[in-house]
C-alpha cells in the first residue's frame, strides 16, 4: 500500500471522528483518533513525513461545517411565517459589523443605537406604525456615515442624527409623521439587499453572511447594477438558525415598495435574487420567511407552513459563547404597547424545540457510537495489517 494512501486513510478516519454531526460531544473521540494516528505514525516515522499530499482542514472549511453552509440544520426548518410582523423598518448606519457587540441597540459603549432604542420603547404607545430598529454597516459605495438613518418603505434618508437629537427625530418623524424638523431628508432609489453578519450575537450568521455580501457584491459588479443595487451588513434580525439571513427592500409587481425576508441564502442563491426577485419582482418562495405589511395577501401561505409556538425558555448559550436572556428584547414596537419585536426567547425557542428528544435517543446515541469506534479500530488494524505486509514484501 502506498503510503500516501495510508497517510489519507488515518487523516480521513480523524476527520471523520472530529467533524461528523452524528457525533457528540466530540473531545474524546477526537483525543481518541489522535492517539491512533501517533501511535502509527510512531511505528513507521520514517514513511510519515509531512509533505503537500497531507490533507489539511483549514479554519474556514471547520466553520463551513459547523456554522455555515453546509452545517446539518441548512433546509431543515420551514421558512414561511418566520419574519417578524411590522410595517415600518428604520435602519441606523453605524460603524462596522465586525464591532457590534451582541446587544448593539442596549449597549452603554454604544450610545447612538441604546438612545434610539430606548427612545422607541418609551414612545411605543405613541407610535402609531409598526417599526423595527435595525443597525446596518456603514459603507462607502451605499454613500452613508455614522448617525445616517434609512427609513423603509418611505425610501427616506436623514443624515447625521446625533445622540442629542434622539427624542426629537423620534417625535417628529415616527410619532407625528412629519419631516425632521433639525435634519434634511433625502429620496433613497434603487434595491436595498440588508445581510445579517452579526457575528458577536450569533456565529451562524458570522460565517455565512460576510460571503453572502462578498457574493452580492461581484454579482451587482459583473450584472452593471452599481449604483442601482446597494448591499449592507445589517445586526440580528430573528432566526440566526436560518443563517444566511437577507432582507430585500426593492418595488414589487405593482412598483409598491416591501421588505422581503429570506432565510437559508446560500452563495448560489445571489444571482437568482437579483435577476428574479430584484430584476422581476417576483418572490423566491423557497427561501421566503415573510414580508413587511401585506398580511392579507400572505396569511393563507403562512397558515399552511407557519412554525408552531413553544413555551418560553429562561436562558440559552449561543453558539459563539454569549448568552441570551427573556428579559432582552430587539427595538420594534407598535401601537398600544404591542410589540412585533422578537425577544431574546425567540431564539432560545429554536433551540429547544429538539431538546426534548434528547432522553429519548442518548441511549442509541451510546450504541452508535461504540460501533462508530469499533469501526475505526477494524479500520486502523487493516491499515496495520497492510503496512506489515509491505515491509515483508521489501
Amino acid at each position: 500500500m502506498p503510503f500516501k494512501h495510508l497517510r489519507h486513510s488515518l487523516s480521513s478516519i480523524t476527520f471523520y471522528l472530529h467533524f461528523s454531526p452524528t457525533i457528540s460531544p466530540k473531545p474524546f473521540f477526537t483525543r481518541f483518533s489522535a492517539v491512533i494516528l501517533s501511535h502509527v505514525m510512531a511505528a513507521t516515522p520514517e514513511n510519515f513525513s509531512t509533505d503537500a499530499t497531507t490533507t489539511v482542514v483549514t479554519d474556514a472549511e471547520a466553520d463551513d461545517v459547523k456554522f455555515g453552509f453546509q452545517r446539518a440544520e441548512m433546509y431543515q426548518s420551514k421558512l414561511a411565517g418566520t419574519a417578524t410582523s411590522y410595517d415600518r423598518h428604520l435602519f441606523l448606519c453605524y460603524k462596522s459589523h465586525e464591532t457590534w457587540p451582541s446587544r448593539v441597540e442596549a449597549s452603554d459603549s454604544d450610545l447612538l443605537p441604546k438612545l434610539l432604542s430606548d427612545a422607541l420603547k418609551a414612545r411605543k404607545d405613541d407610535i402609531k406604525i409598526k417599526t423595527m430598529l435595525t443597525i446596518c454597516e456603514v459603507r462607502d459605495d451605499m454613500e452613508v456615515s455614522d448617525g445616517d438613518v434609512l427609513i423603509f418603505p418611505e425610501m427616506i434618508k436623514y443624515r447625521d442624527l446625533k445622540e442629542s437629537d434622539v427624542d426629537a427625530f423620534v417625535d417628529d418623524v415616527l410619532v407625528n409623521g412629519n419631516p425632521w424638523s433639525s435634519g434634511s431628508q433625502e429620496s433613497l432609489s434603487g434595491s436595498y439587499v440588508f445581510v445579517c453578519a452579526h457575528n458577536n450575537r450569533d456565529k451562524r450568521c458570522g460565517v455565512c453572511g460576510p460571503i453572502l455580501i462578498e457574493e452580492f457584491g461581484k454579482a451587482i459588479e459583473s450584472k452593471g447594477l452599481k449604483d442601482k443595487v446597494y448591499v449592507t451588513a445589517c445586526s440580528h434580525i430573528g432566526g440566526h438558525k436560518y443563517a444566511g439571513n437577507v432582507i430585500i427592500f426593492s418595488p414589487d409587481k405593482d412598483g409598491k415598495i416591501v421588505g422581503y425576508w429570506y432565510g437559508y441564502v446560500a452563495p448560489d442563491d445571489v444571482p437568482v435574487l437579483l435577476d428574479e426577485h430584484i430584476g422581476e419582482g417576483k418572490v423566491i418562495e423557497r427561501l421566503w420567511r415573510g414580508q413587511m405589511g401585506q398580511y392579507d395577501k400572505v396569511t393563507e401561505k403562512v397558515n399552511e407552513q407557519r412554525v408552531p409556538e413553544v413555551t418560553n425558555e429562561e436562558t440559552k448559550p449561543l453558539e459563539n459563547g454569549s448568552q441570551e436572556s427573556v428579559t432582552d428584547f430587539s427595538c420594534c414596537q407598535g401601537a398600544a404597547g404591542v410589540s412585533c419585536c422578537r425577544d431574546a426567547s425567540a431564539e432560545q425557542k429554536e433551540s429547544k424545540k429538539g431538546q426534548g428528544r434528547v432522553s429519548n435517543w442518548f441511549g442509541k446515541w451510546e450504541q452508535r457510537e461504540v460501533l462508530t469506534v469499533v469501526g475505526v479500530v477494524g479500520a486502523v488494524a487493516v491499515v496495520a495489517v497492510a503496512y506489515g505486509f509491505y515491509k515483508k514484501a521489501r
